[in-house]
């Protein structure tokens, strides 16, 4: 039996097909030793974040107790949390 594709199935299947899925996540962790500019400006250094990007994070990490800054392959992301360690900045690598 012949399958049948209607326009609406064929656009979905090309979307899903787009969608990348990234297991891992990059967590920052809220202190009390950080400043806003300091963890904005190493979101933008180390993560590639453009500013707006960076201060909503900044402050839903604040708020919240911690957030995922950006999702990817894992050793992307193991990189990039060292190099906000090395900034005095908590963050862990979950997958």
């Amino acid at each position: 039996m012949a399958q049948t594709f209607t326009r609406e199935s064929y656009d979905l299947d090309l979307l899903l097909d787009s969608i990348e899925v990234h297991p891992y996540r990059l967590i920052v962790h809220n202190d009390e030793i950080n400043t806003f500019d300091w963890v904005i400006d190493s979101l933008i250094d180390v993560c590639k974040h453009t500013r707006l990007q960076a201060e909503q994070c900044a402050y839903i990490i604040h708020y919240k107790g911690k957030y995922t800054v950006k999702e990817g392959e894992e050793n992307l992301l193991l990189g990039m949390r060292s190099a906000l360690v090395e900034r005095g900045i908590g963050a862990t690598v979950e997958g």
